[in-house]
């Protein structure tokens, strides 16, 4: 069961076979082993001919790589990694290829994603993108039943006329600490229809948080509502001005494709692995350095400004998102795996059965 965030328990049939195979994460030695004989026996029961393995680094998708590996049938490694999201050593990347060469096709979150499957070794005609998209429909559609009701929704959630709209988790990477300085000084610069700024979410770095907006005097134009479920988060997108993304490493950062679907100008990150698929400069939004707040704070004097065409950004958005739906995803995983059916399982030699033994006994 995902412990990342808070999001409440969906009840109910699926539309699919779900196999649930623990429902707390331990991370002993005990747990991983008892989860990798669940795999084996949930695949040997399912029998599939391909397998879509999450990455390649947690005892789940070991164990599937594992699986794959005894039985002869193809992997498709799903990837969000870029070559830059985290610090590289040389002996981790030499296992991570040694990983990735098992697998016999992959599907990326996009294109530095697809880049960086091809250096561990993944032949490029075996790459499709979609792995990070979200319910495009579901954002536009509430979005925009929010805004036919602008008073109504602002009062019931006491926001305030213009805002700024972040999302995240209260942690180090998150970079909301520089984005707070930011937007600090763009209350000292800014000259007129001053935005506040509506941060959402919650995490261990919260009291801190608390502490800077109070040092910097902002506790009037600062709104911290808390860690919102997927129902709530339509209107905070819909009442908003524009969003801002701030992390100075992210994977993917899905709460982007979820502002763009809602029809808001971006300012995201150039950290974040969506950036370069996702935020077109001058035409949804901008890119920026994470690491340089007065970059930083000119964003956000520019998107603010009077006569800034916020609705021409805010469609753009839409557009460019719009080919980063759920289709998306099908299409990419279809693709995937009628190339890993195509090409045979490659056959494991001494040295990556023993590097899998390794790995699955940590």
């Amino acid at each position: 069961m995902e412990n990342t965030y808070a999001w409440d328990k969906v009840e109910g049939a699926a539309a699919f076979m779900r196999i649930t195979l623990t429902e707390l994460e331990t991370d002993t030695r005990e747990w991983r082993q008892e989860l990798r004989q669940k795999m084996w026996r949930a695949l040997n029961e399912l029998k599939p001919h391909v397998v879509a393995v999450p990455g390649w680094s947690f005892i789940d998708a070991l164990s599937a790589l594992e699986w794959c590996a005894a039985n002869r049938t193809p992997a498709v490694v799903m990837s969000e990694s870029t070559v830059w999201d985290e610090r590289r050593v040389f002996w981790k990347e030499w296992i991570k290829t040694r990983l990735v060469k098992m697998n016999s096709a992959g599907l990326a979150g996009g294109t530095p994603h697809e880049k960086y499957l091809c250096q561990l070794g993944l032949t490029p005609s075996c790459i499709f993108l979609g792995y990070d998209v979200v319910d495009n429909d579901y954002f536009q559609q509430q979005a925009d039943a929010v805004r036919t009701s602008t008073q109504t929704w602002r009062q019931k959630f006491g926001l305030p006329e213009n805002y700024f709209l972040a999302s995240a988790r209260f942690i180090e990477k998150k970079n909301l600490f520089r984005l707070m300085q930011a937007y600090a000084r763009y209350r000292e610069q800014a000259k007129a229809a001053i935005w506040s700024l509506v941060l959402l979410g919650d995490g261990p770095l919260k009291p801190e948080l608390n502490k800077l907006v109070a040092d910097l005097n902002l506790e009037s134009c600062v709104h911290l509502p808390g860690f919102k479920q997927y129902h709530e988060l339509p209107a905070y997108f819909g009442l908003a001005g524009a969003f801002v993304h701030a992390s100075t490493t992210e994977q993917w950062g899905l709460v982007v494709n979820e502002a763009m679907a809602a029809g808001l100008p971006v300012l995201v990150s150039d950290r974040c692995g969506c950036a370069a698929d996702l935020v077109s400069p001058g035409v949804n939004g901008f890119q920026f350095n994470p690491n340089n707040t007065d970059e930083l704070t000119q964003l956000l004097l520019k998107i603010s400004a009077k006569g800034f065409p916020l609705s021409d950004f805010g469609a753009a958005s839409r557009r460019i998102v719009a080919a980063w739906g759920p289709e998306r995803f099908a299409t990419g995983l279809r693709d995937a795996v009628a190339a890993a059916l195509k090409n045979p399982h490659p056959r494991l030699g001494w040295l990556d059965r023993a590097l899998l033994h390794l790995m699955l006994r940590r």
